[in-house]
């Protein structure tokens, strides 16, 4: 868990930060079977994959969720993959490695598809059928199945918790274009920039309850359906961002989790593909501060403190780093008596 909250997070983030933060290592599988035992049908877990053009990678999630979630230990009730108009073999190499696919546009056909990530994990609520549900993005490589049952076990274990993000180390991983043979150089930290540049600064800014968490935007998440239905879905990029926003405003901070399941290897997108992610999810924000009467900039609506995290090498905890988010402007020169009264020369 991000280890010694920073005193100028607000108190809300600060006790969530301690209380509502955990390792997948601390909820042990047996501990989550007896639970899901116990929980009955409340217990029962889909897993979504939304996938468009992930043939490299789709097929290895779902061999390693059947295996070791559905077979070896039946954590896992249901693994559909939602394949939103692939042009390459995704829908068959994931039906070969065992998940049972549906293409986007047979899920609720009387209503035109709308292109997007969220559009696809709103139609996936349809074709499900678990009180968990657990979406993860197929795009994944080194997938570890701790992904899974490391967010969904706050939601068997404890039933005051509705929605658990997952935490992890993001590098970025880039081939230089004049590398004939195909060196990777590796930022350790390096991935997750639109989280960084967009997404941060506003939750900060603007529901800085919200600033405890580590990937606000990340793909691995898991929610209890009845969450979920009573949730609008962003139909693109903005969905992450807008369903923890609006799960804050549902059921409440504490409500909320997360939980560290170590590092997240994935297919990273050019810097246009980027802007367009970043334009999505700021108005996404904007539709929020919108619908809440908060897009003024008053003194009880910004937090002008931004908190950042870091992985720290020794204890491998995050470890939580604010920043005073300033926005001090000048004058007009011509405003300025100083200036008003001196003689320029030509």
């Amino acid at each position: 868990m991000p280890a010694d909250p920073t005193p100028e997070l607000v108190p809300q983030a600060a006790s969530w930060l301690r209380r509502r933060s955990w390792s997948a290592a601390d909820r042990p599988v047996h501990t989550l079977l007896e639970a899901k035992r116990a929980a009955g049908r409340a217990g029962s877990v889909s897993v979504v994959l939304p996938a468009l053009d992930e043939e490299a990678t789709v097929g290895d999630i779902v061999r390693t969720v059947r295996r070791d979630l559905m077979e070896r230990l039946p954590l896992v009730d249901e693994l559909v993959v939602v394949d939103s108009g692939s042009a390459d073999g995704t829908a068959a190499a994931a039906a070969a490695a065992g998940a049972r696919v549906v293409h986007r546009d047979e899920i609720l056909p009387r209503v035109p598809a709308a292109p997007g990530k969220g559009e696809v994990l709103w139609r996936s609520l349809l074709v499900t059928r678990g009180e968990i549900v657990c979406f993860i993005d197929a795009d994944l490589r080194e997938f570890d199945p701790a992904f899974v049952s490391g967010i969904v076990g706050p939601l068997l274990t404890d039933p005051g918790v509705q929605l658990v993000k997952a935490m992890y180390d993001r590098p970025l991983e880039v081939t230089p274009s004049d590398s004939a043979a195909g060196d990777t150089a590796v930022v350790p930290s390096g991935g997750g920039r639109v989280t960084e540049l967009v997404a941060r600064p506003l939750l900060n800014l603007h529901w800085p309850e919200l600033a405890g968490f580590v990937q606000p935007l990340g793909g691995e998440y898991a929610a209890r359906r009845s969450l979920l239905e009573r949730l609008p879905f962003p139909t693109g990029y903005g969905v992450e961002l807008g369903l923890l926003v609006d799960a804050l405003e549902t059921v409440g901070l504490d409500a909320l989790a997360q939980v560290d399941v170590g590092v997240r290897h994935h297919r990273h997108q050019d810097g246009q593909a980027l802007g367009r992610m970043a334009a999505t999810i700021y108005r996404t924000a904007l539709e929020r501060l919108d619908r809440t009467h908060r897009l003024k900039a008053s003194a009880d609506l910004v937090h002008p403190l931004l908190t950042q995290f870091t992985r720290d090498p020794e204890t491998r905890e995050f470890t939580a780093h604010t920043h005073p988010v300033t926005a001090l402007e000048r004058p007009p020169m011509h405003t300025v008596p100083e200036y008003a009264g001196r003689h320029l020369p030509c």
